[in-house]
């Protein structure tokens, strides 16, 4: 028998998985990705074409994130060469990023936070924006004939 949790909304989750995590502006985020941070977009498409891409960020499908991060996994991403990386997750308004990189940290990237504000503050800062196209490939570094739940592609 599951023991279940006890239930609290989606905004007392957010101060939980914030409790204790720094999370930088748009300004620090840039910062730190000059200086080696990874930057990981996790918008869907639509909001890429709308809004455009912060230039040399890695994007990642929200529903790939884990497995293309885990250091340890068989779908990673060439970048993610450690659980040490400093990772900065983005999202259209700082909302879901909080809970993914919530997320990475349970996978052990203990440097894993989300950027304060999402793509939005980012874009209101005046940081580096350019329009979607062709981007910086994300395929996964070992088998990339196979979707993360271990189906074939196509």
């Amino acid at each position: 028998m599951a023991v279940s949790a006890p239930r609290q909304g989606i905004d007392a989750l957010l101060d939980e998985v914030r409790s204790g995590v720094r999370r930088p502006s748009a300004a620090e985020a840039h910062a730190a990705a000059a200086e080696g941070a990874l930057l990981v977009d996790i918008r869907y498409a639509a909001l890429r074409e709308r809004d455009g891409l912060i230039p040399g960020a890695l994007i990642v499908e929200r529903n790939e994130l884990e497995w293309r991060l885990d250091p340890q996994g068989s779908h990673r991403v060439a970048e993610a060469t450690g659980h040490g990386v400093p990772v900065i997750v983005v999202c259209n308004e700082g909302y879901a990023s909080s809970l993914a990189a919530e997320s990475l940290r349970r996978l052990g990237l203990t440097r894993a936070t989300d950027l304060d504000g999402g793509f939005q503050a980012w874009r209101a800062a005046g940081l580096p924006v350019r329009a979607d196209g062709p981007g910086r490939p994300t395929p996964p570094a070992v088998d990339a004939a196979r979707e993360p739940d271990g189906s074939d592609r196509g």
